[in-house]
């Protein structure tokens, strides 16, 4: 019998209940010790951090090669955790939660200026997501926000499967959490909305939204929400 590899990633196969609560257990405390985890989303595999480490946002950035002028997205486990994290948050933003999320729509907002984190050249906002995926959401729970982004190395395809995350990123991870197949296979749609202000009520002032990623939300599905609020790209 061979040996088993050491230098192998630790994957958990999420459809096994003993891998499944060992795994979850490993991930909480790879995150409380600022180590990085791989985990399933509903769009595709993302590695996060804590999101008040610095030091393993930094270590998430450096496992992509990534620099400090992409900040990670961050993963909350449900809209009421949204206040605590931005600030001005516009009315049309709770519309889009409430028509979207749990699912494939990341919001840039304003950031919370009190917060205790770094999370690279943000310019003071924080781009947020509730993930639609299970495993996704309890892990949230027990953690709290995530700074997460796709499981790949920069300039490669977005890992869709387990398996290719730990191709791309191997032991600067501690924990995979394999749960098969990404459901959709494409990343979050992102949609910005520091244009707009909370508190400007005369609509002749207001700003556009702008999709920054065309994702798996499509822009007919989001006009379909926000009317006219919705930048249309200039042709040509």
């Amino acid at each position: 019998m061979a040996a088993p590899d050491r230098n192998a990633p630790s994957i958990y196969d999420c459809a096994v209940d003993v891998d499944l609560l060992t795994g979850m257990r490993l991930a909480k405390i790879a995150i409380e010790r600022g180590e990085l985890v791989v985990i399933p989303t509903d769009t595709v595999y993302g590695v996060g951090a804590n999101a008040f480490d610095a030091s393993a946002v930094a270590a998430l950035l450096a496992a992509k090669g990534r620099g400090r002028q992409s900040p990670p997205p961050v993963l909350i486990p449900s809209v009421k955790t949204l206040p605590g994290l931005a600030t001005d948050v516009p009315p049309v933003a709770h519309l889009l939660a409430e028509a979207f999320w749990p699912g494939a729509l990341t919001m840039i907002l304003k950031s919370q200026p009190s917060l205790a984190w770094d999370l690279g050249e943000t310019r003071g906002t924080v781009a947020l997501r509730v993930p639609n995926h299970s495993i996704a959401l309890a892990l949230l729970e027990e953690t709290g926000p995530l700074a997460v982004s796709s499981a790949n190395l920069t300039g490669e395809p977005a890992a869709t499967n387990c398996q290719q995350a730990a191709d791309y990123l191997g032991k600067s991870v501690a924990a995979y959490l394999d749960a098969g197949a990404s459901p959709m296979g494409e990343a979050s749609t992102i949609l910005d909305l520091t244009a707009l202000s909370a508190t400007n009520d005369d609509p002749a002032n207001v700003g556009k939204l702008r999709i920054v990623r065309q994702g798996a939300i499509s822009a007919d599905r989001i006009a379909a929400v926000v009317g006219n609020l919705l930048e249309v790209p200039a042709v040509g």
